[in-house]
């Protein structure tokens, strides 16, 4: 007898969906509850199982560009706004709180709060369109940053490597910075250019902070090493080119690593979503396209389910769009799995 395999899981809808561009997707640490914010200015949870929304609120910072899960305190969501604003949302209560705020004296909309990231305990790192870089402590209110530093440009993309205690943040300008939050400090250990030609749209550490996948507007995604800081890698950085569709290329807006095999997807303009094995040079699998732009993903803890946005990015200006939409997919070992036996 011959068992037919079973169909590849569906990406399915998530209800009551953002009613504009998604901005960050996020799930609370271990859980299957998924957070995210929108150019609408609302911060939204829904409830990844039971496919329901929980909350829906809005703060008054415009719109909202960013979005961290402290693992320290699983009742907050910090949101970073146009405004500049880094607010606090108490989830019990539904309440706002200013953490603090990116150049107050700045015109709003040149000091976008666009990066945020959880650190360990209750810091949190905020980079924005003002070329600063701030460390936050989210149990205090509306005070001055614990530290800061300046950037080189306007900050687009931000990941942290908790077992070296750094930040990576890509500015414009193609530059690539890497600070030392170690101790609630701040330093700039270093900062290069990408490899990339064109423009740095997303960038994530591989697990334990041995390199670096970085995405460009131009189709291609850069694998890096940071021998310069003294993380040894067997190989040389190389690239590839993704997310092109015959002559046309479209931008990789988000790279996002799987929590156990140390592989990573990747979500393009095109409106696909392909998994990779960057450490083994290795295409994995691809997920059928969604039905305009990836803008945001994210895998929950045990990579089990990815979130997925599927939110025209306006890289075409304006123009008739589909709706935004939240997807969520449950991921089979099989699909993310590296192919070949290597060092993760």
């Amino acid at each position: 007898t011959v068992t037919m395999a079973a169909p590849p899981p569906e990406a399915k809808p998530l209800p009551s969906p953002p009613t504009d561009g998604i901005t960050a997707l996020s799930f609370i640490p271990e859980s299957n509850i998924l957070a995210s914010t929108s150019w609408d200015g609302c911060v939204r949870m829904h409830d990844a199982d039971a496919m329901s929304p929980l909350l829906c609120q809005t703060p008054e910072s415009g719109a909202l560009l960013s979005l961290a899960t402290p693992v320290a305190h699983a009742d907050t969501l910090v949101t970073g706004g146009m405004d500049g604003s880094v607010l606090k949302l108490d989830i019990p209560t539904s309440t706002f709180s200013v953490v603090g705020r990116h150049s107050p004296n700045v015109t709003q909309g040149k000091n976008a709060a666009s990066c945020l990231h959880a650190l360990e305990g209750s810091l949190v790192a905020s980079a924005g369109w003002d070329s600063q870089f701030n460390l936050w402590d989210v149990r205090t209110s509306g005070t001055a940053p614990l530290s800061s530093l300046s950037l080189p440009a306007k900050a687009f993309c931000m990941d942290y490597d908790a077992s070296h205690n750094r930040i990576v943040v890509c500015t414009a300008g193609r530059k690539t910075c890497i600070i030392d939050v170690r101790g609630g400090k701040v330093e700039l250990v270093l900062e290069r250019d990408s490899s990339l030609k064109y423009q740095t749209r997303c960038v994530q550490f591989f697990p334990k902070g041995v390199g670096l996948a970085l995405g460009s507007i131009e189709g291609r995604v850069a694998v890096e090493f940071l021998e310069d800081l003294g993380i040894p890698a067997d190989r040389k950085k190389y690239a590839f080119k993704c997310h092109r569709v015959g002559d046309t290329v479209y931008p990789v807006n988000c790279i996002n690593f799987h929590p156990k095999f140390g592989t990573f997807a990747t979500g393009g303009c095109d409106g696909t979503v392909v998994l990779w094995d960057g450490w083994n040079k290795k295409k994995l699998t691809s997920l059928p396209k969604f039905p305009t732009s990836i803008a945001a993903l994210a895998f929950n803890h045990d990579g089990s389910k990815l979130a997925i946005a599927s939110s025209y990015t306006w890289e075409e200006g304006e123009r008739e769009h589909p709706r935004d939409e939240i997807y969520v997919r449950t991921m089979l070992d099989a699909e993310c799995q590296p192919k070949t036996v290597g060092d993760n």
